[in-house]
């Protein structure tokens, strides 16, 4: 398998995507927090002394996605149309499930921009919880589906 990323010296560059067809390409990640008990019931009540922890996760999810291009390397800038986020309360593991959704019309895809958005989100409820619970576990970032552009359609 040829690395897209490395130019014929072997030198990192990023991918020229001029030459591609302008598609909808869209892109859903999630990803998990696990927090204790105290930590799931600051936020379903809402009494985290950091503020309202959901509603400031998706926000952070939002910027996340929006400075990909920032964050990894070989992303390209993009101009992203839509980024729509939802969060699952799972009172069993205790924990949430945060959901990422990107979407543009363009010549590269929003999969890196929904995955740093879920993690940003995630990274941002460990933040304004660690003062209750530094055990969390954030795992199980992944693409759940993408659709648009030549590699086709995924949904895991």
């Amino acid at each position: 398998m040829e690395l897209t990323h490395l130019d014929e010296n072997d030198k990192p560059k990023m991918v020229d995507v001029s030459e591609k067809q302008n598609t909808t390409r869209v892109a859903t990640a999630s990803g998990t927090i696990q927090v204790s008990g105290d930590a799931y019931n600051a936020v379903i009540t809402n009494s985290a002394k950091k503020g309202p922890v959901l509603q400031t996760a998706v926000v952070a999810a939002i910027m996340g996605a929006k400075q990909t291009s920032e964050l990894i390397p070989m992303c390209h800038p993009l101009l992203l149309t839509s980024i729509k986020t939802d969060i699952e309360e799972l009172p069993d593991l205790p924990g949430f499930k945060l959901f990422v959704t990107a979407k543009l019309s363009g010549q590269t895809g929003v999969e890196m921009e929904a995955l740093t958005g879920v993690s940003v989100g995630l990274l941002t409820i460990y933040d304004m919880l660690k003062a209750i619970d530094k055990s969390m576990i954030i795992s199980s970032i992944q693409l759940e589906e993408k659709t648009g552009g030549k590699s086709g359609d995924f949904r895991r």
